[in-house]
């Protein structure tokens, strides 16, 4: 079945991305992606730190290329690197980062972890950053913490389409931690943002005959085009009795002149 083999494409390419995801830790992962090719299946690795996903002399690739050919039986899959420049604004890159420090430092200093990532990704551009750390921090307690700044949808088609979302886990001695980031970026357009222009300005320039011949001509023709059938029956009357006016002119001083030429004409024979 075609639907069959759809879904099993689909769910080896989320196998494939989890097993790249586990096993490049804390390279700034951003996103992973697959595409078929003639050739084999290109993996696309999105990192803020290309060099430690290279390795030294390229080790960490070829060993990753080996392990995806073990484990999901590709020929020749090709691993390409790509950059992220604007780290601030990736959502996945913030999680992982947030969830490598709490490691590092432990459960003592989160709140200040929470607010430097939540002023980075504000100075980066952003409109508004949520931030959700919850676990046993500080206390035995479970709790979760929120950091906040900005505008953010909740709800709506931007909130799942818009606005980006990212899950990281950080592993404590008093348990796993949970971080959660969402982050409106500056490139979304709101249906409920207006902008209001400035009040319109009347130019006045200098336009030649010709175009204004032209112009005249032009709106004639439009006024035709706009003109009812009724419309065109009452201007076809109208001409039709002036031509019937003009005839009636013309036979009255052709009349007038003939009158005229016999009055003189009779005079000069009586003379």
């Amino acid at each position: 079945m075609i639907e069959r083999k759809f879904v099993a494409d689909n769910i080896k390419e989320f196998q494939i991305k989890e097993f790249v995801k586990q096993n490049l830790g804390r390279v700034g992962l951003s996103d992973v992606k697959v595409q078929k090719t003639p050739l084999g299946e290109k993996i696309i690795i999105s990192a803020s730190r290309p060099g430690l996903v290279v390795g030294r002399a390229g080790a960490n690739i070829t060993k990753l290329t080996n392990d995806l050919k073990k484990e999901f039986k590709l020929e020749n899959p090709q691993i390409e690197i790509e950059e992220v420049k604007e780290t601030g604004l990736d959502a996945n890159i913030i999680a992982e980062l947030i969830a490598g420090s709490l490691e590092r430092y432990g459960s003592t200093r989160f709140k200040g972890i929470g607010h430097k990532a939540m002023s980075d990704v504000m100075g980066a551009g952003a409109i508004g950053v949520e931030i959700l750390i919850s676990g046993k921090i500080p206390s035995s307690r479970s709790k979760t913490w929120r950091f906040y700044k900005g505008y953010l949808k909740k709800c709506g088609d931007i909130s799942i389409v818009g606005v980006q979302k990212a899950y990281s886990i950080a592993k404590l001695k008093t348990g796993v931690v949970g971080v959660k980031v969402s982050i409106m970026p500056q490139t979304i357009k709101l249906p409920d943002k207006i902008k209001l222009t400035s009040e319109l300005q009347e130019v006045i320039e200098e336009v030649s005959e010709d175009e204004v011949d032209e112009v005249d001509e032009v709106d004639e023709v439009e006024e035709e085009k706009l003109k009812t059938p009724d419309e065109e029956e009452v201007e076809e009357k109208t001409k039709k009795q002036k031509e019937k006016k003009k005839e009636k002119k013309l036979k009255k001083e052709t009349k007038k002149k003939e009158t005229k030429t016999k009055e003189t004409t009779t005079k000069n024979a009586k003379k």
